[in-house]
């Protein structure tokens, strides 16, 4: 995944958590947490029974947060892909906001149809030797069956909320939920399949070597006992860590009804 797309994921948490973004320049992003977010963030649970046990309201903390490499030594938190905060952030949607039903808000006095979008921001890990992670956002229409990648860019640029705005009604659903997600399986599993494979094949030639070490290392040790399950469990570790395989882990996602803007189209 791209550094700027790493960067608009964390606009687009922090301002879906009503976190103002006090400066937002050059891969550096401060942003002044709630405190809902302060709680769930900054681990200060003796700080917040304090001030609460007092009466005050308590102020919450800034955070900024570096994504451009050039910028790392700057003051604040470096993240990237595999940063413990990056992990909290990912582990805070997954356990609080798996799954939202959100409204375009509208301003209108003639009856207006909104049609029903699945959403879903899916991780793509590729791990190996090495491992690396990569942020999916592919919306699906839901009437006509559509779909868009990077649709949180898109949902970025219209407004939203939780009722639905006088005057608008919603269309229901020719595909289901269930069929929409095996769908969106399907584009990531043809995605997967047309990317290239060095890492892969860097991992295999590594496990192929490690394997082969291994067995010379024990052709020398003929004489000792319970040589094949120590060279068994071994082999099962080296396995287990150069084995390049995929895995899908999806972040969050929801129902977004939206107006049928003509703009919007496949990409």
């Amino acid at each position: 995944m791209a550094i700027e797309h790493l960067h608009d994921f964390l606009q687009n948490y922090f301002t879906a958590h009503n976190c103002e973004l006090v400066h937002n320049q050059d891969g550096i992003l401060t942003v002044q947490l709630t405190e809902k977010m302060d709680r769930a963030l900054m681990n200060r649970p003796f700080y917040w029974h304090y001030v609460k046990s007092t009466g005050f309201a308590g102020e919450p903390m800034k955070l900024t947060l570096i994504t451009n490499p050039d910028r790392r030594d700057d003051k604040g938190e470096w993240i990237h892909f595999g940063s413990p905060r990056l992990q909290q952030l990912f582990a805070h949607l997954h356990d609080n906001e798996k799954f939202t039903k959100l409204f375009q808000k509208i301003d209108t006095t003639k009856k207006t149809a909104l049609y029903p979008w699945l959403v879903i921001n899916i991780k793509i890990s590729y791990i190996g030797k090495q491992k690396r992670d990569e942020i999916i956002s592919i919306g699906l229409h839901l009437v006509n069956g559509m779909m868009k990648t990077e649709m949180m860019e898109y949902l970025k640029t219209i407004p939203l909320q939780m009722t639905i705005s006088d005057y608008c009604f919603t269309i229901s659903p020719l595909i289901k939920v269930k069929s929409g997600f095996k769908r969106i399986e399907a584009v990531l599993e043809n995605y997967i399949e047309n990317q290239t494979y060095e890492w892969a094949d860097e991992s295999l030639k590594t496990l192929n070597e490690e394997i082969d070490l291994l067995k010379h290392f024990y052709s020398d040790r003929m004489d000792e006992e319970n040589l094949d399950n120590k060279m068994e469990q071994e082999l099962n570790e080296i396995t287990n860590r150069y084995q390049p395989h995929v895995l899908f882990n999806v972040i969050n996602g929801g129902i977004f009804y939206l107006t049928d803007d003509p703009t919007l189209t496949i990409q």
